[in-house]
C-alpha cells in the first residue's frame, strides 16, 4: 500500500528502546544509532515527539543515555526494574507505549513504531481504525511478521545496517560468542554511554 508523506504532516516516534537494543545486539552485535532512526524514519515531516521507553536499573549506568537521547531530541520515559522474590526480573513498556500513541493519534497524521514486538498489533489497528497512519521501523529479522503486514509502511534497517548501527562488532551473522555486553550499551548518534 502507497502511503502518504509531506511536509505538513504531524508525525510521532515512540521507540522500544529494549526490542531495538536487543536485536541490534543479538543480529549485529553492535549499537543501535537511535537518533538516525528517528531521522530516518521522520523524513521531512514535522515531528511532534519522539518517546524512548526504557528501564532504569540499580546502578543508574544508563544516565549517560539519557543524557545524549535528550541531546538528539528524544524524550526518555523511564521505569524501574522490577526484581521478584526468587530473583526473577520484569520489564515491559508495552502498555504505557500503546497508551501514549493512543492518547496522542488524535493529534497527529502519522504514529511511527519503533519495535519489532507482534504485541503492538493491536495497538496498529486500532489507530489506524481511528484514521492515523501507522509506520514501523525496525530491524526486519527479528520483526513480527504480523506487525509487518499490519503496519502501512515498513521500514527494514537490516536493508541498510550500517546506517542505524554504530560500533559494529561482527559483521558475521548468527555469532553469538564475543561475551556479553552491559546493558547500557547502546549509542545515540555517536554517544556511547560507557563513559
Amino acid at each position: 500500500m502507497a502511503i502518504i508523506k509531506h511536509a505538513d504532516q504531524r508525525v510521532a516516534v515512540f521507540i522500544d528502546t529494549q526490542n531495538l537494543y536487543h536485536s541490534a545486539k543479538n543480529i549485529h552485535r553492535s549499537k543501535v544509532n537511535f537518533g538516525e532512526v528517528v531521522k530516518s524514519a521522520v523524513g521531512d515531516r514535522k515531528l511532534v515527539r519522539a518517546v524512548a521507553y526504557v528501564v532504569t536499573t540499580e546502578s543508574g549506568e544508563e544516565q549517560a543515555f539519557f543524557e545524549a537521547l535528550a541531546k538528539v531530541g528524544i524524550e526518555a520515559k523511564t521505569k524501574d526494574l522490577q526484581i521478584f522474590f526468587g530473583g526473577a526480573k520484569k520489564a515491559d513498556w508495552d502498555v504505557g507505549l500503546a497508551i501514549d500513541a493512543i492518547k496522542m493519534a488524535p493529534k497527529l497524521d502519522a504514529i511511527i513504531l519503533a519495535t519489532g514486538d507482534g504485541d503492538f498489533v493491536p495497538l496498529v489497528e486500532y489507530v489506524k481504525a481511528q484514521g492515523c497512519q501507522v509506520e514501523v521501523i525496525t530491524f526486519g529479522r527479528s520483526a513480527s511478521a504480523r506487525l509487518k503486514e499490519a503496519a502501512d509502511e515498513f521500514i527494514d534497517m537490516d536493508e541498510d545496517p550500517g546506517r542505524y548501527l554504530i560500533g559494529r562488532r561482527n559483521e558475521q551473522r548468527g555469532d553469538n560468542r564475543g561475551g556479553g555486553q552491559r546493558g547500557g550499551d547502546i549509542m545515540v548518534s555517536g554517544v556511547d554511554d560507557e563513559g
